[in-house]
């Protein structure tokens, strides 16, 4: 499944919640943390639009084998635009998008990297939702409110809906 919203939405916070929900149903699954990855993928990142299809392309394909093998994996990345998770969605079969909605002022409130505040004085460049655009998923299968839903419930409603999709098992 690929959680996308805004940096500082929620997205870190649901995927740990969301761990643990799998981990006790012991369901074999790695999380594709972004910023983790970035650190091994382009680790002197700009943020561009050429490097960000390079860096997304590499993550969705990285899901792909580890699907391909059997293990359930959970991206969790802001992902800006919406190609970069349809290409995903086209070389996963079993896929899963959850958007963390959450107002731009609330993330920026939280902004734990820093990262709004640097866009905004001008010393990061390319920050969704300043400088860069972000897309928002058409139809995703399920929408988390990241303003106002506790971690521990927007978990469960994603594991009803892997249920429901016949994902998971009980």
């Amino acid at each position: 499944m690929w959680i996308t919203g805004l940096p500082a939405s929620g997205k870190s916070t649901l995927a740990a919640a969301l761990s643990g929900e799998l981990a006790g149903r012991g369901v074999n699954f790695a999380v594709l943390e972004s910023d983790a990855l970035r650190r091994v993928l382009t680790p002197c990142p700009r943020y561009g639009e050429a490097e960000r299809e390079v860096f997304y392309g590499a993550m969705a394909h990285i899901g792909q084998l580890l699907t391909g093998h059997g293990v359930s994996v959970i991206f969790d990345a802001t992902a800006n635009r919406r190609a970069y998770r349809d290409r995903a969605r086209r070389q996963i079969p079993r896929f899963l998008e959850v958007y963390v909605d959450c107002p731009l002022p609330v993330c920026e409130t939280r902004d734990p990297k820093g990262i709004y505040r640097r866009g905004r004085d001008g010393s990061a460049f390319n920050v969704p939702g300043i400088q860069a655009g972000y897309e928002p998923p058409q139809a995703p299968e399920l929408v988390v409110h990241g303003d106002r839903e506790t971690p521990a419930h927007a978990a469960r409603r994603v594991v009803a809906a892997l249920l429901e999709k016949g994902y998971l098992t009980d």
